[in-house]
């Protein structure tokens, strides 16, 4: 395929990258590389209005999810400040007119996709996504814009759609066998009606010539659009089932996995976004976790495997990606490496223990040949200046010495543990604060940053709403009553309910657990609703059900149940400390106000968010903080949120106390993993420590045991998961270091390992660098 040459603001930001266009024949497509997630926003707007500025009525499709958010605040903001200087003049740097401000009014908007069935009123719903970011902000008219409304369609009968399909599962079954019913007749007379809708909408978009822009994001499967792994290349648009990878994606938006598996999708299909052979083609992926797919859709050849190719074929195609998303593209790690001055032991580090993997060869076994073979080693080789055997046998030594860390007991830390959420310490390394809270000579707290209110599905309540119900008849509650159990005031009452349920756990009685957990509920109740009482809690319990029976899934709560929700998370995370013999006042619940369940979290503020971090360092003197060190754009937004807010109160804290000796330690859990060259501590796994894992998770995170909303790598509880990427580590180890290590070592704690878990130790200085400073990023991104 001849590509067509970069733009003038392509070209501008491939001199900000020092990277080509495209590194043929390697890289089947050209790709424009910046170094973060706000920068790949910018770039893409700049190249919109690039494109809007030449076609002021060409037709264009945008992406809805998370991966948009600074393409679309970036849009705004030059649109509303075209006139100012600095606009101006970064305007002209990447040679877009100034004097021409883009003209959106004339553009045709062409939704992407839709999941069916759904209310286009709902907030959850892409119909809605595009009419509040697209077509109000960007000042498209709804007339010009070509949208999926499933109410629209005039179904058999006159039926609307909730009639069709009462619970909203739609059989597709039914296009190829007969009905059985009444309302299976209908049924498949309505997927007619959906299928033709499908049909009349691809030629609607044909007979406009095809889509002029279209800029979409990929899926952890490597779909574009819904065009899930396996579609044909010269699909068209249609209403089709997606697969596990996107439902997993999707469920936090749908309001948990079982909607998102029974709900449908209509998409535009491949040819349909190919049927225009200009069309400027842009997909953009941001962080570390989309570095295989992006790079298998940008070096494999085109297959139905690999959706996101298909741009393979398209002469204005591009990929825009950040500096973590390129990870896994190999030319592009050779330039990267050859243009280093000087290899750090990290470099060198992972390309060694690549080549064990690659090759299947203990460290210490590696050869010449193995290594003149490897482009990436010959890089290390001729800056190093050092022969293989050498280097492997200081990578084995390195990974003994971490070994040797995470074996090595500690005494005498004050550690302010901090989670985004209140699984991620348990996920994270909870094998290794099992060794750490054995001796008294150590402090912890453990701190939840956020409310993670998300996580709670609305059936959970209801159901935990019925077991208060149920327990304010009883005989044990009226004794409670008599002595003022419940009263808010009572601190001692919120480390009793822990240590009741605890003991239900060890008594193996459900009856019991039921019991404690009515106990914090009307605790949390009577703490929240400020006027309530025992005696008005009924009718408030009765009112909350209501809520919770006219939701429709995935809709955004009021604050007030969002505060519901969170009390119930951090109940959990109450728990799980309580395990290990510390009550409540060791456990933080900070509920920054950043987190308030909207797409696009927004930035932490240093009032809001991160004062409240500054007092309580003031308060712990950690000498030890850990944290989630998950890249930005990998894992939750959340995650790299609370990131910067720590190392915002860091900087606050270190500067008030200069002498304060403060270590990092960062880990990663279910979302994104640690190569080992990056990570310093290895802490080796046993089974014991895996089930710990496991009961403890299963005992105290109710809300999560059913996976509502599980990782997309795995159908399933985020602790098999994590009990899974330990036991995968462990085996890469056994690879490098060679199976005998591990069976016949002296060390019992050896011997006994069937996993291992890494964590990053670092110096402030080091982590300051992986925390984007807070800052408004529209006025802020380099160029």
């Amino acid at each position: 395929m001849q590509f067509s040459n970069p733009t003038p603001v392509e070209s501008y930001f491939l001199k900000q990258s020092g990277h080509k266009f495209r590194y043929a024949p390697v890289e089947k497509v050209p790709i424009v590389e910046v170094s973060n997630f706000p920068a790949m926003g910018q770039v893409t707007a700049l190249r919109f209005l690039e494109w809007v500025q030449r076609n002021p009525e060409g037709v264009i499709s945008l992406p809805t999810g998370k991966t948009p958010e600074y393409f679309i605040r970036f849009v705004e903001y030059y649109l509303k400040n075209w006139h100012l200087p600095k606009v101006r003049e970064l305007l002209e740097r990447v040679e877009i007119d100034p004097g021409i401000k883009p003209k959106t009014e004339g553009l045709q908007f062409v939704q992407i996709d839709e999941f069916f069935p759904i209310m286009p009123t709902q907030h959850n719903s892409f119909f809605d996504y595009v009419q509040k970011y697209y077509l109000r902000n960007f000042g498209i008219p709804e007339d010009r814009a070509q949208l999926i409304d499933a109410t629209q369609l005039t179904y058999p009968g006159g039926h609307s759609f909730q009639e069709v399909w009462p619970d909203l599962n739609v059989d597709l079954s039914l296009r190829v066998r007969h009905p059985k019913t009444r309302l299976e007749r209908l049924q498949k007379e309505s997927i007619e009606v959906v299928d033709q809708f499908c049909t009349n909408y691809e030629e609607q978009i044909r007979t406009k010539g095809g889509i002029g822009f279209f800029l979409g994001g990929i899926g952890p499967d490597g779909h574009i659009a819904f065009n899930v792994r396996g579609s044909d290349y010269f699909s068209t648009t249609r209403l089709m089932p997606t697969n596990f990878e996107t439902q997993a994606a999707a469920a936090t938006d749908l309001g948990g996995i079982i909607v998102a598996k029974n709900r449908l999708v209509i998409t535009i299909g491949l040819d349909t976004i190919a049927y225009n052979p200009d069309v400027a083609a842009i997909i953009f992926a941001a962080g570390e976790a989309k570095a295989k797919i992006v790079a298998d859709a940008v070096q494999l050849p085109a297959a139905n495997t690999r959706p996101g190719a298909l741009l393979q074929r398209l002469k204005n195609a591009r990929f825009y990606i950040t500096t973590g998303a390129a990870l896994n593209l190999d030319a592009r790690k050779e330039v990267t490496l050859d243009r280093k001055k000087t290899l750090s032991t990290e470099d060198v580090e992972r390309e060694i223990i690549d080549l064990s993997l690659k090759t299947n060869t203990r460290l210490t076994q590696l050869t010449e040949k193995q290594a003149k073979a490897d482009p990436l080693i010959k890089i290390v080789l001729k800056k190093t200046k050092k022969p293989v055997k050498e280097l492997a046998e200081a990578t084995s030594t390195s990974i003994l010495n971490k070994l040797q860390t995470g074996l090595t007991d500690i005494e005498g830390e004050t550690f302010l543990h901090t989670a985004p959420h209140h699984d991620d310490i348990m996920l994270g390394y909870l094998a290794h604060v099992v060794h750490i809270v054995r001796t008294p000579k150590n402090k912890h707290h453990f701190t939840y940053m956020t409310s993670g209110f998300n996580a709670v599905t609305n059936e959970f309540v209801l159901n935990h709403l019925q077991n208060v119900l149920n327990f304010l008849g009883s005989e044990e509650f009226l004794r409670l009553r008599e002595e003022d159990y419940f009263n808010p005031d009572f601190k001692l009452g919120w480390t009793r309910d822990v240590y009741h349920y605890l003991d239900g756990v060890a008594a193996r009685s459900q009856s019991i657990q039921d019991e404690a957990a009515a106990r914090r509920l009307i605790r949390i109740l009577l703490t929240l609703y400020e006027y309530e009482t025992l005696e008005t809690l009924p009718r408030r319990i009765e009112e909350l059900q209501q809520y919770f029976e006219n939701q429709y899934p995935g809709q955004k709560d009021l604050p007030h149940v969002q505060r519901l929700k969170g009390r119930i998370r951090e109940w959990e995370a109450d728990l799980v400390w309580g395990h290990y013999g510390f009550d409540t006042d060791a456990v933080h619940h900070m509920r920054l106000g950043f987190y308030k369940g909207d797409i696009f979290t927004e930035e932490p503020t240093v009032n809001r968010d991160v004062m409240p971090i500054l007092r309580l360092m003031e308060a712990v003197k950690p000498t030890v903080v850990t944290l989630a060190l998950d890249p930005e754009a990998s894992g939750p937004d959340t995650h790299y949120k609370v990131l910067q807010a720590i190392a915002e109160a860091l900087r606050l804290y270190t500067k008030k106390h200069p002498k304060a000796k403060i270590k990092v330690w960062g880990y990663r859990n279910v979302w994104y993993r640690f190569h080992p060259s990056d990570a310093n501590i290895f802490v080796p796994v046993s089974l014991n420590s895996m089930s710990i894992l496991h009961n403890t998770f299963h005992n105290c995170f109710a809300s999560q045991t059913d996976a509502p909303f599980p990782s997309y790598e795995h159908d399933g509880p985020f602790s098999d998961l994590a009990q899974a990427i330990h036991v995968e580590q462990h085996q890469r180890l056994k690879i490098n270091l060679g199976s005998d290590f591990w069976y016949n070592n002296d060390h019992p704690r050896l011997r006994a390992t069937h996993g291992v878990l890494f964590l990053k130790e670092m110096e402030l200085d080091e982590f300051y660098t992986r925390a984007r400073a807070l800052r408004d990023v529209t006025e802020h991104v380099a160029l």
